[in-house]
Formats: structure tokens, sequence, C-alpha cells
């Protein structure tokens, strides 16, 4: 079977992509969601024009050094003035609070000398000096927020400045995670046993899955047994998975269950396996509108399977329009020899010197040390047949 590259299968995944139905939120519950549609704002930002600092509100006609004026009332934030600023009059006036009418400047009190109901002005001001004019931020009817945007802490305050309390967003993905393997068992087990690894790929996911705004849906751990394995893909299917991923099992050993069981639940593949290192066994494919992922039972080959496959997924699902890792350029630290027909993914640490960024390849690449995955904060992208490459040369990397 012919190895299909990255890129053509990433396309092939996303070209199958409908995006999750529309649903309201409050804005508290917004977090991590993703806008499904565009958010204008319902007000301006200021809606008036306000003083920057604390200071006196005057006419710029009266802003001279050496003007005595005549205090006339206070503005504060929520209250302002009711009356006008004429001529030779000033207002006391605080940061935030509206300009009140006839002032078109306000003087810092630290350029003021106050006595009773009059002030002196110690140093001029120029007219707009002070003050900030309505519509400064935004204006009512913008879209300032596109569909798409995942909302984070900074979106989640212009969304409230705008003032929105609620939120149109896409429905959160629920993945279905499934690990499979007679040797596993689940983590705190206590005695372990000799022949037994503590499964820890399906914790890994779930958390992927939490951080990119989706709801886990735990499967627990299946033997090399393709009845239970199917048993507990459909209780995914059962508990209204949009995905289900499958972890270990999907090479083609005589314990290697994944794809038959997959299929005889009505699979069919668009991608069985992949010309990249790690996560050459690799399998994507749908039920109907169910998308489904057999990912390889080595930690690193299964995170970076879900790096390259699962997280642009999801966040398709939920609407984002450039879901892809997004490439980096950095200079290597270490040099590299020559790669093979598969694209590499060389788990490194990204680091700043002298004003660069550099990627350190990690001395140990193989698929099933999860110590340097957790070490790693990149992985280096090397294309398939790349040459030689020295330390200092440019390569791609991708953040983890």
């Amino acid at each position: 079977m012919a190895l299909t590259s990255v890129a053509e299968a990433q396309s092939r995944l996303l070209g199958s992509v409908v995006p999750l139905a529309v649903e309201t939120v409050s804005i508290e519950a917004a977090a991590g969601r993703v806008l499904a549609q565009d958010l204008a704002a319902r007000r301006t930002q200021p809606p008036f024009a306000a003083s920057a600092m604390d200071g006196y509100a005057v006419r710029g006609a009266d802003a001279g050094a050496g003007s005595v004026l005549a205090v006339i009332g206070e503005a504060a934030a929520g209250r302002g003035l009711p009356r006008p600023v004429g001529p030779g009059e000033a207002a006391r006036i605080f940061t935030g609070a509206p300009l009140p009418d006839g002032a078109d400047t306000v003087v810092i009190q630290e350029d003021t000398a106050r006595d009773g109901d009059r002030v002196t002005l110690t140093a001029a001001t120029a007219p707009g000096r002070n003050v900030r004019p309505a519509g400064l931020d935004f204006a009512e009817g913008h879209v300032l927020l596109p569909a798409g945007r995942r909302l984070d802490a900074r979106a989640l305050g212009l969304a409230a400045a705008m003032n929105h309390g609620v939120l149109p967003v896409r429905r959160a993905p629920r993945v279905a995670v499934l690990a499979t393997g007679d040797e596993l068992v689940a983590p705190g087990t206590e005695p372990v046993g000799p022949d037994r690894i503590v499964a820890s790929n399906q914790i890994a996911i779930a958390a992927m899955v939490r951080e990119l705004g989706g709801e886990p849906i735990a499967l627990g751990i299946a033997p090399d047994d393709l009845d239970a394995i199917r048993g507990r893909i459909r209780a995914g299917l059962d508990a209204g998975a949009d995905v289900i991923v499958l972890l270990g099992g999907a090479s083609v050993g005589d314990h290697d269950l994944t794809g038959p069981a997959l299929a005889a639940e009505g699979v069919a593949f668009d991608v069985q396996k992949l010309a990249m290192r790690p996560g050459k066994p690799l399998m994507l494919g749908r039920r109907g509108a169910v998308h489904a992922l057999g990912l390889p039972g080595n930690p690193v080959s299964s995170h970076v399977g879900a790096v390259l496959f699962l997280a642009p997924l999801l966040r398709a699902l939920q609407g984002e329009t450039d879901p892809l890792p997004r490439l980096e350029p950095a200079v290597l630290g270490t040099p590299l020899r020559a790669n093979d027909h598969r694209q590499d993914y060389l788990r490194a640490t990204l680091a700043v010197d002298g004003g660069r960024l550099v990627a350190t390849p990690a001395s140990l690449q193989d698929s099933s040390v999860i110590s340097v995955l957790a070490a790693s904060n990149a992985l280096i992208v090397r294309p398939p047949h790349a040459p030689a490459a020295a330390g200092g040369d440019t390569v791609d990397v991708v953040r983890l």
C-alpha cells in the first residue's frame, strides 16, 4: 500500500469537515469556544468624550498658564456635570468622567493650584489634551470579532465591552477516546504486573481535546479482542461522539485490530498509512458525519499524530478558518543528517539566542520515549529527502 503524504492526508481530512451546529451560551461560559458568527459592537466605546486624567475640565481659550478660573462643580466616572463649562470656569474632573459640555481639554491636577472655589493653572494646556474622544476604541455596528475566532480572555473582554451578554458559538465536539492493548493497565494500578504497561495515551489525548474546546468521552481500555473493541466503538457512537479516536493496534500485526474493528462498524477509510515519522501506521476515516482516527500505540507517535490531525479536525469542526498547525522558521542548534522518503517530526526545544529563534533537536528520538516529548516545546519538520543541514541553517518548526 502506497504511503500518503501528510499534506495530502490533511487535505482529505479537512475537505470532509462540516462545522458543528451553532448554539448560544452566556459570555461567562464562552471561554475557549469558537465564534460562529461575526460579532458587531452594540455600542460606541467610549460613548462620550472622557477625561484621561484627574484634573480640571476647561475651555481651550482659558487654558493658558496663570489663568484663574472659578470651579463650578465636579464630574466623576458614572456621574457627569449637569451644566456646561463657560468662559472663565473650570470643573473638577476625574479619570473616566464625561467631559462637560463647553470644555474641550483637561488640565492635569499637577499643573494647578486650588484655593477654595478658584483654581490657578500653572502650566498651559492645548485643546484636546488628556481627553479620550467618543468612539476612540470602537463605534457601534463595527465588526470587531470575526466568525472563527477562538474566544480567549482578550476576545471575551472585548465582547463584553461591546455589550454582548450571550455569544453564538459552535457546539463543542464530542470525542470518544479508546486505548487498546492486552498489555495496558490504567494509571494508578497496583501492582502493575511484570508484562504490563501503564496506559498514558488516553490521558494525553483527552487533555488535548479539552484544551481545544472539545468534550472527551472516556471509553477506557479494551483488550486485543475484535468484539470488545467493536463494543466500545458502539458505546462511543451511542454517546453522540463526533469523533472516535482509537489508540494502538493501527499497524498490520496479528494483534492490530483497530482497522478491522472500525471497518466492521461501518467506517470507510480515507488514509491508512502515512509517509511520516513518527506515526506511519495512522488511519483516517468516516462513518457518515462521524470522523474516526486510528493513532499508533507508541505515545510519541500518538501525540504527533494528534497534533497533525486530531487538533486540526477539532478546530475545523468548531469553524476555525485556519486549522492546520502553524509553521515558523527557526535556526538549527545542531546539525541534522539527510532525511529519507518520510516527513520527519523531531522533538526539539525552542529558545531565543541573540534575537534568533533556535531549535535544538533532542538526541533521543525514539517514538516510545515520553520524557523527551514532555521536555520538548516544538517539532522540527523535515520534508522527505531533505538534505543534511548544518547548525545555523533555517528549518520549519511547529510549536507544542
